[in-house]
């Protein structure tokens, strides 16, 4: 479930709501009962583990880059053989 950041207008007090995307947005302070507008917050986005980045274009330590192998049986990636 989505985290929403909001801000009081009249007190100044911010806060946190879990919320589902289908929520109404909380339009009144629970504390003062002043407006409230909902504030732009970074995500929690993070990336963890390998991946195409790691390991193809990062540290050379994947298979992109190198050279095609046109000895080789043909893998299907590129038009020598």
């Amino acid at each position: 479930m989505p985290t929403y950041d909001y801000a009081c207008n009249s007190c100044g007090r911010e806060f946190e709501v879990q919320q589902k995307m289908s929520d109404p947005t909380i339009k009144i302070c629970e504390k003062c009962g002043g407006e409230v507008t909902k504030l732009i917050s970074s995500g929690n986005f993070v990336l963890k583990g390998g991946g195409w980045y790691a390991d193809g274009y990062s540290s050379g330590k994947g298979t992109a880059g190198k050279a095609c192998d046109s000895k080789a049986a043909s893998c299907g990636s590129c038009d020598a053989a």
